[in-house]
């Protein structure tokens, strides 16, 4: 092999494929990252074998071939070279591939690409597909991807549910806690439905690089149905997918509320930042309170939500925000983290949250924005203040 490319393309495709490295492995190829020649392009390869990268950057091809050489090396040479052309030529009598860029020269010790995982690609697979916009598919994963699982006792919630019926795509995780849903139309419907769970980490990277992406992204599920394939410009993602059922997180989401009260998103997102000062030695427990004497009108004679936080040892505060508010006074209790999560994400200027009683879930939903976005969350027991 013999290739040179610009150090810039180079380094950005190393550290796309970079996150896939397998960080603890008994075998030592996981460690390194495939380079080989692709159809007059460099091609970049690293998997963990959960989920795969594969990275296609433009290059000057005089000779094919194919190596891997371990990541973090590569990868450091390449980020602390400096913006000039790089030249790198194979050895594939010793495996070392030797790096040129301006007055730089360096031997790197590879293992033979054979011994990499095969990786499928765009062309070759040949199942069920759709397309959606890039744009789009990153604003569903980053409203639903915080609230799977970290726990490995339940497999199946450590994923996200993607779900595909006619011309809609639904995709929803939850930890036990607390549940995100979030819907969106297709430009075309789909052949059959579908439900497959993709792993949370996959996810994640996925919406990381579909926010780059200007046009579609395609979703191609391998024929056997084990591997899910995102087909992005010069990037391929690829994950093995969670088996199990997912609950039916349809009869997780409350029909009905007693009490409703929409605040603006920043307002109330600032807010619980605050109070987090105090509720994290207090179990992150933030109070909120709608209506009632506690939450009486304001001077411009608005209703408000008073949120509220207090530590036995440290103190406590609150902060009363302009609110409209629907039905009964209430007060309940969140965990201060799940609420910013979740006001993180919600992605509109207002934000409504529905509640029936202080022990029953909360669902948030964005208002002024056509997302079809539901975050149901669990209550903190509310004790005596």
């Amino acid at each position: 092999m013999r290739v040179s490319c610009l150090q810039e393309n180079l380094a950005r495709g190393l550290s796309i494929v970079s996150r896939a490295v397998a960080t603890r492995s008994t075998l030592p190829v996981l460690s390194n990252i495939y380079i080989g020649t692709d159809g007059g392009r460099l091609k970049l390869v690293a998997t963990n074998l959960e989920i795969g990268l594969s990275c296609w950057v433009g290059a000057r091809v005089e000779e094919e071939g194919a190596t891997t050489v371990p990541a973090r090396l590569i990868d450091e040479l390449v980020k602390q070279s400096p913006p000039e052309r790089i030249e790198l030529t194979l050895d594939p009598r010793t495996e070392t591939l030797h790096y040129r860029c301006a007055a730089i020269s360096a031997s790197i010790k590879g293992l033979p690409a054979a011994e990499f995982p095969i990786m499928p690609t765009a062309e070759a697979a040949e199942g069920l597909a759709i397309a959606i916009k890039g744009e789009q598919l990153a604003e569903m994963v980053a409203q639903v991807v915080f609230a799977a699982a970290t726990d490995e006792t339940r497999p199946v919630l450590t994923g996200v549910l993607v779900e595909l019926e006619e011309d809609s795509i639904t995709m929803a995780a939850a930890d036990g806690f607390r549940l995100s849903v979030r819907r969106a139309r297709l430009s075309a419907p789909v052949e059959a439905p579908l439900r497959v769970i993709v792993p949370a980490r996959a996810m994640a990277e996925l919406g990381r690089l579909a926010a780059q992406v200007e046009g579609d992204v395609q979703v191609i599920l391998t024929p056997n149905r084990n591997q899910v394939l995102f087909h992005m410009d010069d990037v391929d993602l690829v994950s093995q997918l969670i088996e199990g059922n997912f609950p039916d997180y349809r009869l997780i989401i409350p029909k009905s509320f007693d009490t409703r009260v929409v605040v603006d998103t920043s307002q109330f997102l600032s807010a619980v930042r605050r109070a987090l000062i105090f509720a994290r030695d207090a179990a992150n427990i933030v109070r909120l309170q709608v209506g009632g004497e506690q939450a009486a009108e304001t001077h411009e004679g608005a209703p408000r939500l008073v949120v509220r936080a207090e530590a036995a040892e440290t103190g406590g505060g609150e902060e009363a925000l302009p609110a409209a508010v629907e039905g009964t006074a209430l007060e309940i209790a969140f965990n201060g983290r799940y609420l910013v999560d979740v006001l993180s994400a919600i992605g509109s200027p207002q934000t409504a949250l529905e509640m029936t009683t202080p022990s029953s879930p909360g669902v948030f939903r964005p208002v002024g924005t056509d997302a079809d976005f539901t975050h149901v969350v669990m209550p903190m027991h509310l004790g005596g203040r």
